[in-house]
């Protein structure tokens, strides 16, 4: 699977029960073959994914493409990407925590 068919997956997987008093924007930046940035937007037990940069969002977590699809095979444990410096989050911590529950 491409970054791109992850992002096209993500409505479909995402969890509106876990998701309950969320009203956040996560954009992700994956750089390197496959790379591309995404928004994700969450909001009313909704979620709508768009190609392209957001004008604020709530989270940015950006990574290589290769190391962000490994993350989400589960290939590679987030938080040792995160402290390797593989995985990197500027903004809501609290919601970088959150993501794998969002999304079955």
């Amino acid at each position: 699977m491409t970054a791109a068919e992850f992002f096209s997956t993500l409505p479909s997987r995402f969890d509106p029960a876990a998701a309950a008093g969320v009203s956040s924007v996560i954009q992700f930046e994956l750089s390197g073959d496959g790379g591309g940035t995404w928004n994700v937007v969450i909001a009313d037990g909704r979620c709508a994914v768009a190609e392209g940069p957001h004008s604020d969002p709530t989270l940015v977590v950006m990574a290589s493409a290769d190391n962000w699809m490994k993350v989400v095979a589960g290939n590679l444990d987030p938080q040792f990407a995160f402290v390797t410096g593989r995985l990197k989050v500027r903004g809501d911590m609290g919601l970088a925590l959150r993501l794998r529950a969002l999304f079955l």
